[in-house]
């Protein structure tokens, strides 16, 4: 029996994590430090939680199109690389650009929901750090204006996310799950909010409700298989979210299932021994995309390491483990988009700090210094980033 699935065995005994209150994935040391108030992140990350005091949430009932079903409690979102056809008069079927935004994608539920999730994180953690119960009380309404009340709430399927204009009779695709990805961190906030009066037993019990018709809608749909079966980045973060909304709701025996599953069916389906990712890689976006995966990967480790798993330090038998991957990109870091050997035709800084703040996450997870040098100039000039907090 490997290491990894020794620990594994004792998943049932820590299953509480959830339940008491505590984060699987934030870094509640750093956030404690953090609550004197006198760091420049917990500043800004106040000021921005001030302003979502006053933001009135749009829900998935005030989208201006109605989804094939006939009803708006349906999330409906559109892919967000499909653009309209120039060479027939309906524009119809659409036809993709990888790594180019159709702004349509705003039209629909999918702004909203981010919205909502960022909304919920930063007040719940302004809460915690404050313990002003006005944080609490606007975190609370986001929560049940989107999951709860009757008249707002989004019902429990993404049947319609990621549709493509022209293609599949209107009906969503596996890559629309990852527009949920953000529930993650929402839920994190979530446990910050279960030490206020503000948040009930009601509501934890119509959250868990909810998630868990979701998980199972994930889990037993077509279109939750299609993602499931995902060999690239998408399937990644099919599984993180399974893991996360399973311990939510109390599945320890899903949870425990694709933690145990993830090292061979995703790590080292992905990553090649030389630590590069070659379905990131074909993208025109390459070096965004190699991060976003590891981004999602280190989340499951985190989740992991919260549990009493190793997860980082699982290595195949041909040496392909995280590190390699992490590593792959070390050569570009503070580079230029020329020195990059493959495609980036967007967004070269900013996936550079991206990439930063993943070396700065992996040195926090591991106890180390390991990439110091390479974000120490990042953390300097982003003492700001809230991220600094919950990491």
């Amino acid at each position: 029996m490997s290491k990894l699935t020794t620990y594994i065995a004792f998943l049932l005994v820590f299953c509480s994590v959830t339940a008491s209150g505590q984060s699987v994935i934030w870094n509640f040391e750093s956030m404690q430090k953090s609550r004197s108030m006198s760091s420049e992140a917990a500043k800004l990350l106040i000021r921005d939680a001030d302003k979502e005091l006053s933001r009135n949430i749009l829900t998935v009932v005030d989208k201006p199109m109605t989804p094939p079903s006939g009803n708006k409690h349906d999330y409906m979102s559109m892919g967000r690389y499909w653009w309209p056809n120039p060479d027939t008069k309906d524009g119809l079927p659409y036809i993709r650009k990888d790594g180019v935004s159709n702004p349509e994608i705003e039209k629909l539920d999918r702004l909203p929901l981010a919205q909502m999730t960022r909304g919920v994180k930063l007040l719940a953690m302004a809460f915690y750090l404050t313990k002003d119960d006005k944080y609490a009380t606007k975190a609370v309404d986001h929560l049940r204006k989107w999951f709860l009340d009757k008249k707002t709430r989004m019902n429990p399927h993404l049947n319609y996310g990621q549709t493509v204009p022209g293609h599949n009779d209107g009906m969503g695709r596996g890559f629309g799950i990852i527009d949920t990805y953000s529930f993650i961190e929402m839920l994190e906030g979530v446990e910050l909010l279960k030490s206020s009066k503000r948040f009930t037993k009601k509501d934890q019990q119509g959250l868990q409700e909810w998630f868990t018709a979701y998980l199972d809608w994930m889990l037993t749909s077509p279109i939750g298989k299609e993602e499931y079966e995902a060999p690239n980045n998408h399937g990644t973060a099919f599984d993180v979210q399974v893991v996360r909304f399973a311990l939510f709701v109390g599945k320890q025996d899903v949870a425990k299932k694709y933690l145990d599953d993830f090292p061979a069916r995703r790590l080292f389906s992905q990553i090649k021994p030389d630590g590069s990712q070659p379905l990131e890689l074909a993208r025109t976006t390459a070096f965004g995309y190699s991060v976003f995966n590891l981004d999602h990967i280190l989340d499951m480790c985190y989740m992991a390491k919260s549990l009493g798993v190793d997860l980082y330090n699982a290595t195949s038998s041909d040496g392909r483990n995280i590190t390699k991957a992490m590593e792959f990109l070390l050569p570009y870091a503070g580079k230029t988009v020329q020195d990059f050997p493959y495609q980036q035709i967007r967004d070269w800084n900013r996936v550079q700090q991206d990439y930063a703040l993943l070396l700065y996450r992996a040195d926090n997870l591991n106890k180390s210094t390991l990439y110091k040098k390479y974000y120490e100039n990042y953390v300097k000039q982003s003492v700001k980033n809230i991220n600094l907090i919950i990491y």
